[in-house]
Formats: C-alpha cells, structure tokens, sequence
C-alpha cells in the first residue's frame, strides 16, 4: 500500500504498474478499504492526524480500530463501547455479529450483550456459572440457579438442626457408622450456613417536598457564533416528568443542561426554577472527588446520617454499606477506588442530599449492571423531574416517557414515548424523506448521463486507464457499502444520534458512487 501511494505521486508509469499488480496479488485493495471504512466508523476520517493531538476519547477508538483491522481469530474486549456514540456502538454490533472472531469480552452495556453475545460467564462467590444464552437467557437462569440454591439451603437447615441434635447426644466413642455420619453432618453444616450473596444497592433517600411551579423556559435563545442551540424555547416541567434528550454530536445537549444549572447563560428569554427545586446533577465534568479524602470522610462531609423515606435515618456508615462498599472500604482513599467504584461513591453524594429534580448527563458509563439496575428502580419509583442526556439504549427505554429531540438548528421536538418509540417515528419519518432524494438523485444521475454520451470520443490515456481500472474495482465496495447503510435504515435498530446524521452520510455516499459511476461510463465510451 505505501509503494503503491508513492507510486501514484511519482507519475512513474512502470512503477505504478507494478505497485498496482502486487496490490492486486497480495488483495490489498480489500485491505485499504477495510481500513478506511473501519476508522471511518469509528469516527476518524484524518488519517493523517498525529497520534498525541488526539483526545482521550479518539485514541480509545483508535486501539479498537486497531484490534478489528487486524482480523484476529479471538478478541477480548474491555467496556469497548465506553468511548463510542450511539452510531459506532449500533456499528459494531453488525460488525461483531457478521464476523467469525470469538469475542470474550465484559462490558455493562445490556443491549449490546443482548444482541452480541451467545454465551455469558457469571463470576460470582469464587466460582464461574456459564449460560448457553444472550442477557436475557442470563438473567432467566440466573434467577432459577438462585432458587435452587436458596432450596438446597433450606433443606440442608432442615436436616442440620435434626443431625444437631443427635451430635449433641451421642457419647464420645463412636463407630465406623457414627463417623461417616459426622463426616455427612460437617457437609450439611457447610451448605446450611452458606449465604446467597445479592450484589443488590437500596436507593430509599429520601426526596424533598416539590412544589407547583417547577422549571420554566420562556422563549429561551442560544447560540455559539453561527450554531444555534436554542431559538425561542417553551416549556413548563410538571412534576414527576422524566425526559431524555437526544440529538448529533454538538447540537447542544449538554449546554441544555448547563443552563438549567446557571453554568451557561442564555442568550435571550427566560429560565425560572421553582422555590421549592432541589437539583441534583451527575455530569462527567463535575465529578471532582478529593483524592486524599478516605471514602467514610466523602459522606460524611456531607452529613453524618441521612434522612430516609418514612421518616427514618441511617448513618454514613450504613449507607455506604448499602452501596456496596464494605467495612473494609469505609477507611481507603478515593485515589485507590476504581473507575466504577468513583462514580457509584459520586453517585451516592448526589442522591444522599435528597433532591427533587435529578439532571443526569452520560449516568452510565463504568457504572457495573447491579448499580445500572438498581438507579434504573430508583428512578422508576422517583416522584420529582428527571432530565437525562445517556447513549445507554436500555436506560433509555426503561426510564423516559417522552423525548427532546434536538435536530440542530436551535429547534426542540417534543416526542412522546421511550428512545425506542422515537426511533420508529424517525424511522418513518427518514424512510419518506430518503426516498424522495434517492428519486431526485436518479433524475439527476440520468442526465448527466446523457449529457456524457454525447461527448466526443477519444482514445484513453495511460492515466484515464488507469482511472478506468480504479473505478471498476471502487464502484461495487462503494455499493456495499450503500446495501450496509440502507439496510440498517430499514432494520428497526437505528440509534438516536445516528438517525439525522444517517442520512446524510447516505446522501454523501450517494453522491460519490453517481460520480464515480458517471465518470466511469465516460471512460467505458472512450474506450470502446
């Protein structure tokens, strides 16, 4: 592939020849395009881009690209969609699933083992259980391992308080029998006392009182230089609203956020909060835990006991244990807690100051399921206002009952319905719009097609045969890869941020394959 580059900018004739007849002996071509569709996915479209001027989010990327160019028979996958939108994480489950790679992979995302995944491995109490299954399959057998577990333990209690009492009456000298029977007491002993542990966290704080009036934007304006975020916004937020906020990269979802919270004022119009509104906000920004605080100190900064629902209290201490973090954890700094540890302790921060109105921007990245699950319960049951910009398809669906779409702009639609309702809706919607520009395309495309057969002929050039050749070998990977857009237009399984932004890379790859083509019919006159 280098020669050949070099090749192209020599204008070496021969050379070119020979770097494009190795590049067709060793299937190179495939291979250049296997790359540039892969990091195009992934969201770096400069090849050229210095590795260092990338972000932290880039090079995260980068790796993976890396890992699928390669091709490799077995893959082990860590969070691998930590980094990536909802369009590269929809992606790479097509990828994944159309590939032979064995994939072992842990990652928190519930979708994505859903569709990916064909066998689960449980890690649980020192031993591994396996499930023949997807999440789903998991957690229905999960369920039925617990309760055959919790049977065994009850019949094993049984049997142990009857052999208790014949230990406690029988004389010191026993017999071969009276040993084995010992011997079988110790084992029932040891499955009567065992416990089912539940990696299970209770959200019951408690949740100041709301009042009538609660959020209120009247005709909110923003916009940075030419990018309008907002343009005469209304809305009044009534209680017990939970709404997701959805839209490309950059149209502005997190500075709706921060406008809320006073971070970022509006350009025009006005936004109310209530007397009575106390906001609570997980943002990736604001998670600024002091590294030489031990995690006992964190909460309690905040308060020694926490007020709970139905007028009850809980120490510091007893709340973190609720949180899963143990007796052993209450004196370790913060600078030795994982990722995922961090963010439940950030987490907990926020909730134990019992707020009303909850404002979550990207909630469940490093977050393990059981926490995942156990917010998901809380929010479920919450009685105040809840606001979240999330990539997390499944938190999405169980959570919001209807969606802000930010289509750019500075326009807001308002949708009813989960992330899943909405996406159908946009599916129907984009449907209709894509055909009517694929039908104006194909107008187009025809004459500039006639207007290119009359033409006057001549003989090709080395280089227009060369061209020729490129194109015939383009064309087709160019339309695979309009098939693989359009397929995943009409399967029912966009994502959110992708379906505005899918359309148009359809229009773009639209626009280069009439090109290509048109150039290529040029060719194949002149050539005849």
């Amino acid at each position: 592939m280098k020669n050949y580059t070099a090749a192209t900018h020599s204008g070496n004739e021969e050379q070119l020849q020979q770097a494009m007849d190795s590049m067709t002996a060793t299937n190179a071509w495939d291979y250049e395009t296997r790359v540039a569709q892969i990091l195009g996915k992934l969201g770096l479209h400069d090849a050229t881009q210095l590795v260092d001027s990338l972000s932290g989010g880039q090079t995260k990327r980068l790796a993976l690209a890396q890992v699928l160019i390669r091709q490799p028979e077995f893959m082990i996958l860590d969070e691998p969609t930590n980094h990536l939108d909802l369009d590269m994480i929809e992606w790479l489950e097509v990828f994944l699933n159309g590939s032979e790679i064995t994939l072992f992979m842990v990652t928190h995302d519930r979708y994505f083992l859903e569709r990916v995944c064909n066998e689960i491995v449980e890690l649980d109490g020192g031993q591994l259980y396996r499930y023949k299954g997807n999440y789903s399959y998991f957690l229905e057998k999960k369920a039925e391992r617990e309760m055959n577990e919790q049977s065994e333990i009850s019949k094993a209690k049984n049997l142990y308080r009857k052999e208790l009492d014949w230990m406690r009456r029988q004389p010191k000298a026993r017999g071969t029998k009276a040993r084995a029977r010992i011997d079988a007491f110790h084992d029932t002993e040891s499955i009567a006392s065992k416990r089912i542990k539940k990696d299970e966290i209770e959200f019951n704080v408690n949740m100041q009182r709301i009042g009538g009036k609660i959020l209120e934007f009247h005709k909110v304006k923003k916009q940075f230089g030419e990018r309008i975020i907002l343009q005469g916004f209304d809305y009044l937020f009534k209680r017990g609203e939970k709404i997701g906020i959805v839209g490309p990269n950059g149209v502005g979802k997190t500075t709706f956020l921060k406008m809320i919270m006073g971070q970022e004022e509006p350009d025009g119009g006005k936004i109310t909060l209530g007397e009575t509104v106390a906001i609570g906000y997980y943002s990736q920004e604001g998670m600024k835990l002091n590294e030489d605080k031990r995690v006992i100190e964190v909460i309690r900064e905040i308060a020694e006991f926490i007020p709970l629902a139905g007028g009850k209290k809980m120490s510091a201490l007893q709340l973190l244990e609720r949180f899963m973090f143990p007796s052993q954890m209450h004196y370790q700094y913060v600078s030795k807690l994982s990722g995922g540890e961090r963010r439940r302790l950030y987490l907990l921060t926020i909730l134990m100051k019992n707020p009303n109105f909850l404002i979550l921007d990207e909630p469940t990245n490093d977050l393990d399921v059981f926490t995942l699950t156990a917010l998901e319960d809380y929010l479920e049951n919450f009685e105040g206002c809840v606001l979240v910009v999330t990539h997390d398809r499944f938190f999405m669906d169980r959570i919001v009952d209807h969606i802000f779409y930010l289509p750019g702009a500075g326009e807001v639609k308002d949708i009813s319905g989960n992330y899943s309702d909405f996406r159908e809706e946009m599916k129907a919607y984009q449907s209709e719009e894509r055909r009517q520009v694929q039908a104006d395309r194909v107008d187009k495309a025809e004459k500039k097609a006639e207007a290119a057969r009359d033409k006057e002929k001549k003989k090709l050039t080395f280089k227009e045969k060369f061209e020729f050749d490129q194109l015939d070998k383009e064309i087709p990977l160019l339309e695979k890869d309009r098939k693989e857009l359009e397929a995943r237009l009409s399967n029912g399984a966009l994502s959110v941020d992708e379906l505005s932004e899918l359309s148009s890379k359809l229009g773009v790859l639209m626009s280069t394959i009439e090109e290509k083509t048109l150039r290529w019919m040029e060719l194949a006159e002149l050539q005849e």
